[in-house]
This record gives C-alpha cells, sequence and structure tokens, in this order.
C-alpha cells in the first residue's frame, strides 16, 4: 500500500520568505532523516534554499553548490548531510562507484539538485521542493510529499508559515 502524495503550494514574494522556510523546516525533527528533493531551472533557488537550510541546522562558513563533485558532506553534532547536485550526472556506473547508495541508506539528511539526472537510482524523495522563478523575483514553490517524514516536513509548510511569508516585503 503507497502513500498519497500531500501537495501544498506557496508563494515567496524575496530571499527572506526563503529563508523563514528554510528555519521552519530546520527546526523539524523529521528533516534529521529525510530526504529532499529540489527542482527547479537554474536560477530558481534549489542552492540558495540549501544553504538557509544548512544556515538554520547549524552549518558554520560557506555552503556551495556541488556541481563538480556532485555531493557535499556535513557533519554537525548528531547529524551527518549529503548535499548532492546531479546537474553532471551522466554515467549510472558512477552511482555504484561513488558508494551513492550507502549514504542514501544511511541515517541522516540528504538534498538532492536535479535529481531527474539521476532518476531510477536514487529512492523517493520524502518532500520535493519544486521552485519556479518569477519575473519580479519572487517564487512559486510547490511542496509535495511522499511519505510519513515529508507529511511532517510539510506541516511546517502549513502552520503559519504561509501567512507570515505574504507579511514579508522586499
Amino acid at each position: 500500500m503507497g502513500h498519497t502524495p500531500i501537495v501544498k503550494s506557496l508563494l515567496w514574494p524575496n530571499e527572506m520568505a526563503t529563508q523563514l522556510f528554510a528555519s521552519a523546516l530546520a527546526a523539524q525533527p523529521a528533516v534529521h532523516h529525510a530526504f529532499i528533493e529540489l527542482q527547479g531551472d537554474l536560477g530558481a533557488g534549489k542552492t540558495t534554499l540549501v544553504r538557509h537550510l544548512l544556515h538554520a541546522l547549524g552549518v558554520q562558513g560557506r555552503v556551495k553548490s556541488p556541481t563538480y563533485a556532485v555531493v557535499e558532506p556535513y557533519e554537525l553534532p548528531g547529524l551527518a548531510i549529503w548535499h548532492f547536485d546531479f546537474y553532471r550526472f551522466s554515467d549510472p556506473r558512477e552511482w555504484e562507484d561513488a558508494g551513492f547508495r550507502d549514504i542514501f541508506a544511511s541515517p541522516g539528511l540528504k538534498l538532492a539538485e536535479w535529481p531527474e539526472k539521476a532518476a531510477g537510482f536514487i529512492p523517493r524523495a520524502d518532500l520535493v521542493v519544486h521552485l519556479e522563478a518569477l519575473e519580479d523575483a519572487s517564487r512559486r514553490v510547490t511542496l509535495t510529499s511522499h511519505s510519513p517524514v515529508g507529511d511532517a516536513l510539510l506541516q511546517a509548510a502549513g502552520h503559519g508559515l504561509a501567512e507570515d511569508f505574504h507579511g514579508v516585503r522586499p
């Protein structure tokens, strides 16, 4: 018996809204063992969201896109985090050779940009965040939960956060 996906749509007027969402997500215990896919075109704000989320979780210093390295690991007390960017992923053998199967089987937070480039290899995400950049620099955000962990994270977006975003001015 599968999990029925739950979908929520938000409008983030500016980067402050992205930061507020990331902080709310970081406050959820379920994020410590979640797999979150980040979807959207180049410039949609995927890495920006990851940067705000990792800083909210306590990562110090620069958070860079792992476009060339494919994965950037981060270690916090009691929490392992892996930030994947599959944009340049081209050979399915890379998956096995790099040990990604073991990483996805281990505890911790996994964040993946360009997950469609690794389709068929990565497991189903708990939460999919689809970002769309609009002409006025705002973002249309669609959140889709695919598991009970994703449901818990999605609830974070539903408890007053959407209202907060509307009050944020550029």
